[in-house]
């Protein structure tokens, strides 16, 4: 059995054996031993163990069934509106967007084609269908692409801010508006490649805010929407004006407080979605519900607010 991937971003200039043990998780050793054997190559390109990956690129592995662990599959996302040319899913926490290099856990893509539902071939590979995605630590409504014609204008609409995605936060403090408009730049923050930060380098990112909810001076309940789609926007957006999400720690939230409400993420949740239907171009709203986890926090919330009053 043969398999081809584009060389990863995240691993362009890396060593050859360094970039094929992370691309199939296993130790370098093998990864080396696969390479002497054959068994991983660059197509059209005579590679060792101590080879550069370029961008471009791509690897092509022999794999036996047997090194091939099946993927997880998240039996417990439900499929909140579906037809012939779209799928909304409510995603669950600890469920990727679509399969990556290092992870090993469920993904929306993969428990999809787990039930049998059909998947354009349109989009980058490993990604096929996909117009905007969740992080894996962030839970409710992802739509995914069945046929050509939806990718083509889902992608449109997405890319031109003509989706409107409500997101519903539970942010730390008092927020002093009632409404308001955070309107700052977001790029990878230099400490680390998995954090983000507000940065004049960074790209064009507007995240809008309107109060839902008070719980005097320990967080503020907000609806959100956004008009771009940076990643972990809304983390990054509230951190940087002092109110980083309940449950976030990488952005600054408080542990003690999360262990109070019982979080163990970010209290954000994509509750609604609103865009034209890519093929009878009807408005079409499809909405979600807070999962137990982040209900239970508001709970707690909710009762410490009432007993201190």
């Amino acid at each position: 059995m043969s398999r081809m991937v584009p060389a990863p971003d995240a691993l362009v200039g890396k060593r050859f054996d360094v970039a094929v043990a992370k691309m199939l998780g296993i130790s370098r050793s093998k990864a080396a031993d696969l390479i002497d054997d054959g068994q991983a190559r660059i197509l059209g390109k005579q590679v060792s163990r101590s080879s550069t990956l370029a961008a471009g690129e791509t690897v092509e592995f022999d794999l036996v069934q047997e090194q091939v662990e099946p993927e997880p599959i998240a039996d417990d996302m439900a499929v909140v509106y579906e037809d012939d040319d779209i799928v909304v899913v409510d995603k669950p926490v600890g469920v990727a967007a679509h399969a990556s290099v290092g992870w090993t856990g469920p993904t929306v893509l993969g428990s999809l084609r787990d039930r049998g539902v059909h998947i354009t071939s349109y989009g980058a590979a490993g990604r096929e269908g996909i117009v905007s995605r969740l992080d894996v630590g962030t839970s409710g409504l992802m739509l995914v692409c069945k046929s050509d014609l939806a990718y083509t204008e889902m992608r449109r609409q997405f890319s031109e801010h003509e989706v409107r995605k409500t997101y519903h936060a539970l942010v730390q403090g008092v927020l002093k508006q009632d409404r308001a408009t955070i309107e700052a730049p977001i790029g990878r923050a230099k400490v680390s490649d998995f954090r983000f930060c507000v940065t004049p380098a960074g790209k064009p990112a507007v995240t809008h805010w309107d109060v839902m909810e008070r719980f005097g001076h320990e967080a503020t309940l907000v609806s959100v929407n956004l008009e771009t789609g940076r990643t972990h926007q809304i983390r990054v957006h509230f951190s940087s004006i002092g109110h980083p999400l309940c449950g976030d720690p990488m952005y600054g939230a408080n542990p003690v407080l999360a262990e109070a409400l019982g979080l163990e993420r970010q209290w954000l949740h994509a509750m609604k979605l609103e865009f034209r239907h890519p093929r009878t171009r009807v408005w079409t709203t499809v909405e979600s519900h807070y999962p137990a986890d982040l209900a239970g926090a508001l709970a707690v919330m909710r009762a410490r607010h009432t007993e201190s009053d």
